[in-house]
């Protein structure tokens, strides 16, 4: 049984198409699909409201701009939803909601008392740049065609990371602000990430640990954060916000209506900067437009103003740091945390799964949380624990993170979009000419300073690329399994809310993903995605081959859980979600359907498509 989107376009009911089945309707019914798209995009763009500025200053500055230009729709069906038009605007809707009750509580902040030496703002600093950060995240006038904002990919019900469903079932990365661009990853939950150290090798453990970002390329050399230094990417990604200069986001702020709490928390003439009589049309062309000869600086500042520019894009950095690293964002206020200080008693598949956590399942090892693992060698030497850790936890709020790095031996997923983007768009990008060949390397690539990356700034660390290659973050567990509470789960049947796991999206539910850690060598078969052998089914006794099979962890992959024990981790990764000791803020601001129907275990497998397809 196949799992449905309440109130979506497509059949509730779709089968898996056969190859031939697939590309004929794909040559079919690329024509349909685009010309649906411009028509449904146009209207959307052209009604946009702008939240973050004044309106004379709107209308000014939309009069300069470009048009928003054709829609990019490189891909074959199956990748871009159905409801993607209409789920871009419900998320618009929510953030844009979100933004005035930040703007709101602005207005009401107690005017500043700057005091002591160094200045501080005494009793109102923290609520300060906090509310800032908060405003800055939820504004769409940071992205090139003012439709997106940060929170278009983190929005507080999904646990900051992807909001719209039927994108964490198809297309995997989130488009951007010029339709329908898109990267290559899943959105990584802002939560906790702020608490990542600056990358750092460890020479005695032979690894690195800290940054930002699945590749950790955010690595804060800088700025020392490395969750500020990961704000400063995605505004001039053209993948995604789209902005050609970092000097847009600074031009673009000066005019917002929150520009007096910016001059209020990092000072009075932040914003002295003798802007080019071009700007607003240069930073209303999306990056990678062929008219910028590749040039990271369009906006022709004075070497004054550029530094004045960069420092308050730095700003713009730790102002955002400071929200997502607030209790608004990063709670410690799950279950787990009630635990810990005794005002809690897990029910029992809770605690067995807690038990299997940090035993035979070996999660703690990466997923650190304060206490020892105890692992279990395999049968018939033991089934359950061998040890317990019966002290007190040294941490009491512990991160559920090593800060590292792994290769997991995931599959490749021919459904992120990023793989068809292999044509140029309206204005002469060509996001990826390597097409289905390309092969996410993730650590490796940044230390190489690689195609999809970001330029390492540390010579030093160029000789363990290829020790790296494929390895991906170790992300928090905390809030994985966050959900809107009127989609009180993410596993099928529900209702539930359909989020997507690590780094390519392959899986889909948390039953998935302890199943793969579980039995992906036991169930390992040298194909690709989509061509599991006959009898087989994809994700519960077949685990096509890894995209990257340098390095791959060998402490998971054959674990002897058995199918309850896998259930019991699951219920026990329910207890890190945020919200349990007082309410998450903005967690009801989900205004779409819950989906229901299906199985957990093979969630998502009916848009499964084939790697041979992309490949044509």
């Amino acid at each position: 049984m196949c799992c449905s989107l309440s109130g979506a376009s497509h059949p509730p009911h779709r089968k898996l198409y056969r190859l031939s089945e697939l590309h004929m309707k794909h040559k079919r019914l690329m024509a349909l699909v685009a010309a649906c798209a411009t028509m449904a995009i146009v209207p959307f763009i052209s009604s946009r409201n702008v939240h973050g500025q004044s309106r004379s200053e709107s209308t000014n500055e939309s009069s300069t701009q470009s048009a928003a230009g054709p829609i990019y729709n490189p891909y074959p069906q199956g990748i871009l939803p159905s409801n993607i038009d209409s789920e871009i605007q419900r998320v618009r809707r929510e953030e844009n909601a979100i933004e005035e009750e930040a703007f709101d509580a602005s207005q009401a902040l107690t005017p500043p008392t700057v005091t002591g030496n160094p200045p501080i703002q005494q009793n109102t600093g923290t609520a300060a740049v906090e509310t800032l950060g908060k405003l800055m995240n939820f504004d769409e006038h940071i992205s090139v065609n003012q439709n997106i904002a940060c929170s278009f990919c983190h929005m507080p019900y999904a646990g900051y990371s992807g909001p719209i469903p039927s994108v964490n079932l198809s297309m995997v990365a989130y488009p951007g602000s010029v339709h329908f661009r898109a990267g290559k990853r899943t959105a990584q939950r802002y939560t906790y990430a702020p608490f990542f150290p600056v990358l750092q090798f460890n020479a005695e453990q032979g690894a690195f640990f800290g940054g930002n970002f699945w590749d950790s390329r955010a690595t804060g050399y800088l700025i020392r954060s490395a969750d500020a230094e990961q704000a400063q990417f995605p505004p001039v990604d053209p993948l995604e916000m789209g902005m050609p200069d970092t000097a847009c986001i600074v031009f673009r702020l000066s005019k917002a209506k929150y520009r007096p709490l910016f001059e209020q928390v990092w000072g009075a003439g932040s914003f002295d900067i003798s802007w080019p009589a071009d700007t607003a049309q240069i930073c209303s062309t999306p990056n990678g437009a062929s008219q910028f000869g590749g040039s990271a600086t369009p906006v022709h500042l004075s070497p004054e103003d550029r530094t004045r520019s960069n420092t308050v894009y730095n700003e713009w950095g730790l102002s955002i740091d400071a929200f997502e690293q607030s209790v608004t964002v990063s709670a410690f206020s799950s279950k787990f945390d009630a635990y810990l200080k005794g005002k809690y008693v897990m029910t029992a598949d809770e605690m067995a799964g807690y038990n299997l956590f940090r035993g035979k399942g070996n999660c703690n090892s990466c997923h650190l949380d304060g206490r020892s693992t105890a692992p279990t060698p395999p049968p018939p030497d033991g089934t359950s624990p061998n040890s317990e850790d019966t002290g007190v936890a040294a941490s009491t709020t512990p991160l559920f993170t090593c800060f590292g790095s792994a290769n997991l031996g995931l599959p490749k997923n021919p459904s992120v979009a990023f793989y068809s983007e292999t044509t140029p768009d309206g204005v002469g990008l060509t996001p990826n000419p390597e097409g289905f060949a390309f092969t996410d390397n993730g650590l490796g690539t940044f230390l190489r300073s690689g195609f999809g990356s970001a330029p390492n700034p540390n010579a030093t660390w160029r000789q363990f690329a290829a020790a790296s290659d494929g390895k991906m973050q170790t992300s928090t567990a905390r809030n994985v399994a966050l959900t809107p509470r009127k989609c009180p789960t993410t596993e099928a049947p529900g209702p539930y809310f359909q989020k997507e796991f690590f780094h390519n999206g392959y899986i889909k539910s948390l039953k998935q993903l302890v199943h793969f850690y579980n039995t992906r060598d036991v169930f390992a078969a040298d194909v690709e995605s989509g061509n599991c052998p006959k009898g087989t089914v994809e994700k519960v006794n077949c685990w096509p081959r890894p995209e990257v099979p340098q390095n791959v962890d060998m402490t998971t992959g054959n674990l002897h859980l058995t199918d309850q024990e896998e259930n019991q981790i699951v219920k026990f990764l329910e207890t890190l979600s945020d919200g349990f000791t007082r309410p998450y803020p903005d967690i009801d601001t989900f205004t779409g359907a819950c989906m229901t129907g299906g199985d957990a275990s093979t969630q998502g497998n009916a848009l499964i498509i084939p790697a041979a397809l992309m490949r044509r």
